[in-house]
């Protein structure tokens, strides 16, 4: 369980603190929450259940873990799957289970096909894109926070990384 003002990394939102521990009721259950805010939305209000497990609560990885992940842009990500809708359930459903690990390389990925086809003046699919910018938000803000770092030199880093 996580404490008032711990930030922690919620799903797609990414890194979040939070603000409140309580309990409410809705349909006549009580349950006890977490309160807590996007920590790039001020005024967003999430309330989520405290043993919700359809969501992923997490604390920020280490240092440690934020260095041996951006290495990893310096080999090859996940295999490519051609077929956009079988691309589309395999890499959600990996971005899903939050290893940050196998996010990173899914990024990889993406990110390598985007420049291997705008070389050739071709876009990635706009699920791909989404995708790809989703896991970017919120990877490289939890990067930039276990390395001290601005995001945009996290954004920097693993661009010169790819272009290797």
């Amino acid at each position: 369980m996580f404490d008032i003002g711990d930030v922690i990394v919620y799903s797609e939102h990414g890194l979040c603190q939070i603000d409140e521990i309580c309990d409410k009721t809705f349909a006549g259950i009580t349950r006890t929450y977490y309160v807590l805010h996007p920590l790039a939305e001020l005024t967003l209000k999430i309330s989520t259940p405290v043993d919700n497990d359809k969501v992923i609560m997490m604390k920020p990885m280490e240092r440690d873990a934020a260095e041996e992940i951006l290495d990893s842009f310096t080999q090859p990500g996940i295999d490519w799957i051609e077929e956009a809708k079988q691309r589309s359930m395999k890499y959600n459903s990996l971005v899903k289970t939050g290893n940050r690990k196998e996010i990173a390389r899914i990024a990889n990925t993406l990110m390598r096909k985007d420049h291997e086809l705008r070389l050739n003046n071709k876009r990635i699919y706009d699920q791909d894109r989404k995708l790809l910018h989703t896991i970017q938000n919120i990877l490289y803000k939890e990067l930039a926070l276990a390395l001290c770092t601005p995001f945009e030199e996290i954004v920097d880093r693993v661009n010169k990384l790819i272009m290797k």
